[in-house]
């Protein structure tokens, strides 16, 4: 069984009810689910992407732009966890500066999709080598960044009709994922930062809310998660998910609540 991490850069809770997005709210009743997930700040892509996977806050890893730079304190992150468990990894994006979330030697393979401005194609051409990979080799834990949302935010505004229009895109991207999946794998889908006008960063609710949503065995389902969730969680769940240890590093912990 393969454990998969989606995330749809930019995407906000609301959108998910603003427009018809069948299989992420589907998702829903099938899962264990949050749409007031929390995001950290600034709410931008790598301080966001290092925050989840290192379940720690940009305080401590130290990232506060789009701009990759060494740890001063290093600390093991997921994928790194998954690889010293003698477990395999893939990773497959469209948004460049996040080559630098897992360190040389951690991934069994990654792909890079460099036409994120593909905003029609792009995301779904990705996915769809994803899913072949993960029928071929089968690993252990995969993860799907889709980025075109983000770009159509950035472009025409977020909750615009044309980001609307996009959810929905990334809405039948995301049925198409699940459809080709091996039965029983999990999915967490879940975004890193909404976003207001054309832009995002900033501790604005419409910048920090975003959804948390878990699917696959053992995970309850249509329930509503009760307790905070914010990005650091994300990797003490993976890790629990995946019966392997989390880093003692890490400042997130597991959400006991989504199991049965």
């Amino acid at each position: 069984m393969t454990t998969v991490l989606t995330l749809i850069d930019g995407l906000r809770p609301d959108a998910l009810l603003a427009t018809d997005a069948p299989h992420i709210n589907g998702m829903r009743q099938r899962g264990a689910w949050t749409l007031q997930a929390q995001s950290v700040l600034p709410s931008i892509t790598l301080v966001c992407h290092m925050s989840i996977f290192h379940a720690v806050p940009p305080t401590r890893h130290g990232i506060m732009q789009n701009l990759y730079q060494p740890l001063a304190r290093p600390l093991p992150g997921l994928f790194e966890q998954v690889q010293q468990a003698g477990l395999r990894s893939g990773f497959f994006y469209n948004w460049e500066p996040l080559r630098d979330i897992g360190r040389p030697g951690s991934l069994h393979y990654s792909h890079f999709h460099a036409n994120s401005h593909d905003f029609i194609h792009g995301d779904r051409k990705l996915m769809q080598r994803a899913v072949r990979y993960v029928n071929v080799e089968k690993p252990d834990f995969l993860f799907l960044y889709l980025g075109s949302l983000d770009e159509v935010g950035h472009a025409y505004g977020w909750m615009s009709s044309e980001y609307l229009a996009q959810v929905s895109l990334v809405d039948g991207v995301v049925g198409e994922m699940l459809a080709g999946l091996p039965p029983h794998s999990t999915v967490l889908l879940q975004s890193d930062h909404g976003g207001h006008d054309r832009t995002h960063g900033t501790d604005m609710p419409e910048d920090m809310d975003i959804p948390w949503i878990i699917t696959g065995p053992g995970i309850r389902q249509n329930h509503e998660i009760s307790q905070p969730v914010s990005l650091l969680n994300s990797a003490p769940t993976l890790t629990a998910v995946l019966n392997i240890p989390s880093a003692p590093q890490w400042d997130g912990r597991c959400v006991e609540e989504i199991f049965t």
